[in-house]
């Protein structure tokens, strides 16, 4: 790895363990929500065997990071399509680089919704029966490689320098421990921050155990993607809202892992639950 890449991978990894922390310890002073008491029937057992759970899924996609998905990055970096002229630089062009990206990350995020191939494996985050800073980085391995090559399409088209991609997936992995969180903040404050960028109050409803639900608000970094393309759901977030997938139970990490390669005929068979009243 190059010195330009290396320097911001470390100042990345410094702020995302800094934010880690600060909203680990929010949620526990400051929560806005309840963890269920109890798994439903034939759900894998909730408490600290969750946080293990995500926390193995976690890892395993740290492992996968310096072997696979950075060197794809560094290679569609390294092999753009180079149409960017000499001018083309500076502050407004990172703003205006950071909307075009998040824009393609909405359209991937809804595109893992509305493809049947892909929701196999993005269903592994849904499936998490609560929210909080470990859902932020709760994805099987596969969905991360996935986005990984669909990153390196971005990049090559328009020519992102590798600086910026890091600096756009920071902003992004800290959005998502922000609007993962179970934090409480005032409702106005909230209200406000919700008009330009994705907050609890907005991903909560994502995550909500109702289809309808789950199939809206796509937003990562801007929350106004949603309110332009018609997918934004006008159901507000409640402390007893149920979490996860609607029909579908929790299941340890080895049937996680191995949930998106299993046939329709196998995954019909796994325990159903029909969501909690909202």
């Amino acid at each position: 790895m190059d010195q330009v890449s290396e320097i911001p991978l470390v100042w990345k990894g410094v702020a995302v363990a800094l934010w880690i922390v600060i909203f680990l310890v929010w949620e526990r002073v400051r929560p806005s929500a309840v963890p269920p008491a109890a798994p439903r029937d034939g759900e894998a057992p909730l408490g600290w065997h969750r946080l293990l759970r995500n926390t193995a899924l976690f890892l395993i996609n740290t492992a996968m990071s310096p072997l696979l998905v950075l060197p794809l990055t560094l290679w569609a970096a390294a092999h753009s399509l180079d149409w960017r002229p000499e001018w083309w630089s500076g502050w407004p062009t990172l703003v205006l680089d950071i909307l075009v990206m998040d824009a393609a990350i909405y359209a991937w995020h809804r595109a893992n919704h509305e493809i049947q191939f892909l929701w196999r494996f993005h269903e592994v985050h849904h499936l998490d029966r609560f929210l909080d800073v470990t859902t932020a980085v709760r994805f099987h391995w596969g969905e991360v490689l996935l986005s990984a090559v669909v990153r390196m399409a971005v990049i090559v088209v328009l020519d992102v320098p590798m600086a910026t991609v890091i600096v756009f997936e920071t902003i992004v992995l800290l959005s998502a421990i922000f609007h993962h969180a179970n934090m409480k903040l005032p409702p106005k404050f909230e209200a406000a921050l919700g008009k330009v960028i994705v907050t609890p109050e907005i991903h909560w409803v994502h995550h909500h155990a109702v289809r309808r639900d789950t199939d809206s608000n796509y937003g990562t970094l801007f929350s106004f993607w949603d309110r332009l393309f018609g997918s934004r759901s006008t159901t507000r977030r409640t402390p007893t809202m149920p979490i996860g997938v609607e029909r579908r139970v929790e299941q340890g990490l080895g049937p996680l892992l191995l949930r998106p390669f299993q046939s329709e005929r196998v995954r019909a068979k796994q325990p159903n639950s029909v969501a909690d009243p909202a």
